[in-house]
């Protein structure tokens, strides 16, 4: 579908942002906070904790030293703004090698296309299309510190281009930058509580560390540098039946908007450590800026999985509240997984209506971690 104007794709952008009628915190680039997978969509959106699988790079990158196979890798596919348009979506790829038994490496690529747009001039007469888009290529190494901890550090490359070439007025440049991620991962030995056997997990992701950018000459943005921390457990019934739980926080490492104030002094690394003292409220606004997610994932015989999640944000700083429902299938190589939003708050969800899809291959030799 061909849209007409700038509008739609604003609208796509803004979108992404966190966006409130309050003291919300917005960003450059807020497309690399776009969760890409439908099993992390299927469970509220989270991932930093959960088990390895070919997405892992996104989420934590240290969890790719613990993948059961050689060789994951996959492709996604989520339609964005269903409700307007039939052309904006975002796209992923990923490739994992886990090539010895304490050490892996995996590279991905997201795209976010934000379709065609047919350009006018004030009189209305046809004055050619743009193809908006953005992506973010990441190269990632973890290595296993022992034999349950692992850490991990990727290096990413981003390019945002919403740039009107050749058109009068444009003031938008596109942007080319680098940002990186360092992470950790710890996965407990399977131990015996009485009727059944458990595994614990606990992650940390700071992602999109990296300076300032600019869309518009003399002004810079802050790109979406984030802390991730959560936990799960397995509860590992029997050897058909696992059912797995987890929970997930989040903060943006991006100063909060000072009454009267501007950011534009402040230095991307300043940005980030004063990001967890700066809000205006104090201590009660900090703890507004944490998203949390809670979700859940039940396997059978290691071929059919269910999901369940929600994620929270607070109304002063977005108020983004949805629920998640998720399911997967697998077989020895091939993974299908797919997911389903269902939105809970006032304000409308990109994703809404729409139904997000992974298909992923697990390759190569069989590792038993433990």
């Amino acid at each position: 579908m061909k849209k007409i104007g700038f509008c739609i794709a604003l609208c796509a952008l803004v979108s992404l942002k966190i966006n409130a009628q309050n003291n919300a915190i917005t960003t450059a680039a807020p497309f690399m906070l776009i969760v890409p997978d439908a099993r992390a969509g299927g469970m509220g959106d989270m991932g930093v904790a959960t088990s390895t699988d070919a997405w892992s790079l996104f989420h934590n990158p240290a969890k790719i030293a613990f993948s059961d196979r050689q060789i994951k890798t996959g492709i996604t596919y989520s339609p964005w703004l269903r409700n307007l348009t039939d052309d904006i979506f975002v796209g992923s790829a990923a490739y994992i090698n886990r090539f010895s038994e304490n050490a892996a490496w995996g590279a991905d690529f997201k795209y976010f296309s934000l379709g065609q747009i047919d350009l006018t001039d004030n009189q209305g007469n046809p004055n050619g299309t743009i193809n908006p888009n953005e992506f973010v290529a990441t190269g990632s190494y973890a290595l296993k510190l022992s034999e349950t901890f692992s850490m991990g550090v990727s290096l990413k490359y981003l390019r945002s281009n919403l740039a009107f070439n050749g058109t009068s007025g444009n003031t938008l440049q596109p942007i080319n930058s680098f940002a990186v991620d360092v992470s950790g991962y710890y996965q407990s030995f399977e131990e015996n509580y009485g009727n059944f056997n458990g595994r614990y997990r606990i992650g940390f992701n700071i992602a999109n560390i990296g300076p300032k950018v600019s869309y518009t000459p003399g002004e810079e943005d802050f790109i979406p540098t984030n802390l991730k921390f959560g936990g799960g457990f397995d509860f590992i019934l029997d050897d058909y039946n696992i059912i797995s739980t987890n929970v997930e926080f989040t903060k943006l490492l991006v100063p909060t908007p000072q009454p009267d104030q501007s950011d534009e002094a402040k230095g991307w690394i300043q940005g980030i450590f004063g990001s967890f003292g700066d809000a205006p409220g104090g201590f009660s606004e900090e703890l507004s800026e944490i998203t949390y997610a809670l979700g859940a994932e039940y396997l059978y015989n290691q071929a059919f999985a269910l999901r369940g999640g929600y994620f929270h944000e607070s109304v002063d700083k977005g108020s983004r509240q949805y629920f998640t429902l998720g399911a997967g299938f697998r077989t020895n190589a091939l993974n299908i997984d797919l997911s389903y939003l269902i939105n809970s708050s006032d304000v409308n969800n990109p994703l809404e209506n729409s139904l997000r899809f992974s298909l992923s291959f697990d390759l190569g030799e069989i590792y038993d971690n433990y």
